[in-house]
């Protein structure tokens, strides 16, 4: 782990006064009012935006294990008591077992409860994902994003069907980063992380967000807009709920064991239940058509297609466990030359995402794969008049019986209608995306919060430049 080196160095040392005064998006954590004088379900608007009732009829997510990797989960918690397995605690102030939650704020705690609470009363808060189970990892308070790669790693092999990553920091990831994620796609693991809150000064999509085969999540507003407090770039996937969203919090915490919060960690915890909905209804698909499937059945938003807002749309669990999709057979988010995450992530982001290629969700119907059948059709052309001349010069030598009358004359083969293929498109070595401004949308955004900064957004900024940030929706 590089805990001393440059930019990761101080990211740690920032990363204790973070944890202490930063909760989300809107930097606060609120308290819904005191004896429940609203209940806790009334306080879920979002269950009925994405017609939750009707997706628990036909899954709830029973048989999957979603790896919650944060400062620790707190098990005792009457909406998670039987939910939370034993897990791992990665530095010297993290639970052993992750079922403590080391956060300030109850962050991880949170995260649980919006993917796998219990629900029980219109008091108990209702997780996406009811049946599932949380694998706490937890990096303890001071989070070091050195950490991370051990805590993905660890999550993958100790059954974690689905990880969530409701965390992240500026800039690039760093190759552990990079070798972690692909270690997870490899292994057959759905990851998803928060794309990053406007709020706290991120102006591009957070890492590990930022890096190909994520599931990078955005934030909506009650009205179903983006929430002017997240975050948006050409890496966003999926957009979910980010406004003020209330999720179980341990009682030292919050004195009737809840918060209400508005940060895109929100949105990733979503994701990840539905995702863990998915795995439970189809437990044949494979991690790649698992999000296939959330990605084609998302509910277009703003520009037809992807954008930098929504990312392929909002995400839908009531189609994305009934929509008929076809199969894919590798991650539809990683290009289709390479399943490495360190190389999907480099090269040009264009209007159709940053890979050259775009996967259209269910306002669409299919790949568009142009550029790459233009390239094998060229070199099948030049492979046939490499045939016939070289058939031509073994023909050469004493000469022959004259030709059939009627058949022309040996000559050059006929030029071709177009010129001849280039080689595939690969990006060059050693070079990282550069993302351009996302463009204006059509919608109305919802109020800003006050006071917060709303930067446009910009290019992802080199590694060294970054600030020293940790969490960003601690």
């Amino acid at each position: 782990m590089r805990r001393r080196d440059g930019v990761r160095a101080g990211r740690r040392a920032a990363a204790g006064l973070l944890a202490v005064l930063v909760a989300t998006g809107t930097g606060v954590l609120a308290t819904p009012p005191a004896a429940h004088a609203e209940t806790v379900r009334g306080h879920q608007w979002y269950l009925d935006t994405l017609r939750i009732a009707q997706a628990h009829k036909l899954s709830k997510g029973s048989g999957v294990t979603v790896a919650v990797v944060d400062g620790g989960v707190d098990a005792s918690h009457p909406d998670l008591r039987g939910q939370v397995l034993p897990g791992h605690g990665i530095g010297g102030d993290a639970a052993a077992d992750g079922r403590r939650d080391a956060n300030r704020i109850g962050h991880g705690t949170g995260m649980a409860g919006l993917i796998a609470g219990r629900g029980g009363g219109t008091d108990r808060l209702l997780g996406i994902a009811p049946a599932a189970k949380i694998l706490p990892v937890s990096v303890g308070a001071r989070f070091d994003p050195g950490e991370l790669p051990t805590a993905i790693r660890w999550a993958v092999d100790n059954g974690a069907d689905v990880v969530n990553l409701s965390l992240g920091t500026p800039g690039r990831p760093d190759r552990a980063e990079l070798d972690a994620i692909r270690y997870a796609l490899d292994k057959d693991v759905v990851v998803v992380a928060s794309a990053g809150n406007r709020e706290q000064g991120d102006t591009a999509v957070t890492s590990p967000a930022n890096i190909p085969g994520v599931v990078a999540v955005s934030g909506l507003a009650r009205s179903g807009v983006l929430f002017d407090g997240s975050v948006r770039g050409a890496e966003v996937v999926l957009a979910a709920p980010q406004e003020r969203i209330i999720s179980p919090r341990p009682y030292a915490v919050s004195k009737n064991g809840y918060g209400l919060t508005s940060g895109t960690s929100d949105s990733a915890a979503i994701v990840s239940g539905v995702a863990a909905l998915v795995r439970s209804r189809y437990p044949d698909l494979d991690a790649a058509n698992v999000v296939n499937r959330l990605i084609r059945t998302a509910e277009d938003e703003g520009r037809p297609g992807r954008d930098d807002l929504y990312g392929f749309g909002a995400v839908d669990p009531v189609a994305a466990l009934s929509g008929t999709v076809p199969a894919v057979r590798g991650n539809p988010l990683v290009a289709p030359a390479t399943a490495d995450p360190a190389e999907a992530s480099t090269g040009e982001a264009d209007e159709r995402g940053i890979y050259g290629f775009s996967v259209t969700n269910k306002a669409g119907a299919a790949l568009q794969v142009g550029l790459c059948l233009a390239v094998v059709v060229g070199v099948i052309v030049l492979i046939v008049l490499a045939r016939r001349s070289a058939r031509r010069r073994t023909a050469a030598g004493p000469p022959g019986p004259p030709p059939p009358a009627g058949w022309p004359p040996a000559g050059p083969p006929p030029h071709a209608d177009w010129p001849p293929a280039g080689p595939s498109w690969h990006p060059p070595s050693g070079q990282h995306p550069r993302y351009p401004p996302a463009p204006p949308t059509a919608h109305p955004h919802a109020a800003p919060v006050p006071g917060s900064a709303q930067p446009p957004a910009g290019p992802v900024p080199p590694a060294q430049a970054a600030p020293p940030r940790t969490d960003v929706d601690r």
